[in-house]
């Protein structure tokens, strides 16, 4: 969800520990216009005091205008990035949710997943686990040898049971650098998720199902309201003309044909 003017500002502001008449002091701004700045009525800033903001918190004019997420770097080169053609494509796609996807490689775990995924894929760790896995092996073949227990000893059990599945450790370590900074990333989001309104449409979809399958309610009616339902139209403020214009385009779908459900029929 996109923030607006006054919760930018006020979010920079909160950022930088500054109460209103701290950040008139080091700004030369006057209180009272700082505190209209972040008022629910904001009507409008000047330019002096938009420019004047934005160098004090570091962050571009376009970010306090909400005409850009981007805080800072707003002409930051993509060769410097290092990105990929394919990332650039991929970002300007719209199939991945950019906003979140920054959440994530900004969380404060996500250089220790970088750092685990790429000693798992330059194979790094696996090397380090087939050298713990041979000083395990050796010890067992030598207590084999001196000892010659039987394979149920305990102690021998232990060592065996000490052998690591390199792939499935390192696959491991991963999943729970990812586990951990999903769970952060929920709970940071957990207040964007509201309750359904009360005019939710799916309450009427389904009112509209029961009375069609009610073996006194009248099939044709009852499809064309729950049609109504699906578009938003309120089938009682329809005229005479535009109900038979309703009825003649339903018509030409299964749902007037059958609009009761025949379960376990063909």
């Amino acid at each position: 969800m996109l923030l607006s003017i006054q919760e930018r500002l006020k979010d920079l502001r909160v950022e930088r520990g500054l109460t209103l008449e701290q950040l008139a002091e080091q700004t030369n701004l006057s209180k009272s216009a700082l505190g209209s700045y972040e008022a629910d009525d904001f009507k409008d800033i000047s330019h002096y005091a938009l420019i004047k903001l934005a160098r004090f918190y570091g962050v571009t004019t376009d970010y306090l205008l909400g005409l850009s997420e981007m805080k800072r770097h707003p002409n930051a080169d993509l060769a410097d990035l290092r990105l990929s053609n394919g990332m650039i494509d991929l970002l300007k796609s719209g199939r991945v949710d950019n906003a979140l996807l920054c959440e994530l490689a900004a969380h404060p775990d996500f250089i220790k997943l970088m750092a685990d995924l790429e000693i798992y894929v330059n194979g790094t760790a696996v090397k380090q686990v087939q050298g713990a896995n041979a000083i395990v092996d050796a010890m067992s073949a030598t207590i084999v040898k001196q000892h010659n227990p039987d394979i149920s000893d305990p102690q021998l059990r232990q060592l065996i049971a000490a052998h690591i599945d390199d792939d499935s450790f390192c696959r491991y370590i991963i999943q729970q650098d990812i586990n951990g900074i999903a769970l952060d990333l929920r709970e940071t989001h957990r207040g964007d998720f509201f309750s359904v309104p009360e005019d939710n449409p799916l309450k009427g979809l389904l009112q509209a199902a029961d009375e069609a399958a009610s073996p006194h309610g009248d099939p044709e009616k009852v499809s064309l309201v729950f049609i109504c339902k699906r578009l938003r139209l309120n089938y009682g403020k329809l005229s005479g003309e535009d109900k038979a214009a309703l009825k003649r385009l339903a018509g030409k779908s299964d749902l007037l044909k059958n609009p009761i459900p025949q379960r376990g029929r063909k």
